[in-house]
């Protein structure tokens, strides 16, 4: 079981999000939180899988400073920042901060389980418009990355797993490890979130 707390100034949007995630047999809510203080409180207090954590809460810290709160405290929590915000300079401080994902409040619920099932694994995930224009920015020809390794890249944000990234683009694991490892070298990173952040931060993305 995928125990889940949300962290949103809404009750409306914290009751909408428990009955959707209710709905899943694998995965439970045991926690609310309407701030960015009582939220790392009550992360710390249940230590769940997953974290979906709103940006904006009024009065207090927000939500990119709670996920630092957290990272420093539990630095393997997995957090989705789930928000309405989606600038490039939002986008930016949520993974900077440690974010693993990044979905906007208008995701079908499908992308919602899998972002929730991929973070409870360490696999990260991105709505369709952040990674969009990750492709975009990675489409660059002046990047040091190949056409291949930015597609790579790219997909890194849907959460898929080596072997799926191997399917999506017809080749083997081992030659995804090698992209992988050339990618990290290029960019100076020494994991898939860490490469998505600094991705991020390239041009087209500032």
């Amino acid at each position: 079981m995928i125990s889940v707390v949300l962290v949103d100034d809404h009750l409306v949007v914290r009751s909408g999000l428990r009955a959707l995630l209710s709905t899943q047999p694998d995965i439970e809510v045991v926690a609310e939180a309407s701030s960015g203080e009582n939220g790392v409180a009550t992360v710390l207090e249940h230590g769940p899988d997953v974290v979906l954590m709103d940006l904006a809460m009024g009065a207090g810290i927000d939500g990119i400073e709670a996920i630092r709160q957290l990272r420093t405290r539990r630095p393997k929590q997995a957090v989705l920042v789930f928000t309405t915000y989606d600038s490039d300079a939002d986008i930016v401080r949520a993974v900077d901060a440690g974010a693993m994902g990044y979905l906007l409040k208008d995701a079908a619920p499908d992308e919602i389980f899998a972002a929730v099932r991929g973070a409870a694994k360490g696999q990260s995930h991105m709505s369709a418009p952040v990674a969009s224009r990750l492709f975009q920015a990675m489409r660059n020809p002046d990047e040091a990355l190949t056409p291949r390794e930015a597609e790579l890249l790219t997909l890194l944000t849907q959460g898929l797993s080596n072997k799926e990234l191997g399917k999506k683009l017809f080749i083997s694991e081992a030659t995804v490890k090698t992209h992988l490892a050339h990618i990290y070298a290029k960019l100076g990173v020494d994991s898939r979130a860490s490469a998505i952040a600094k991705a991020l931060r390239r041009e087209g993305m500032r």
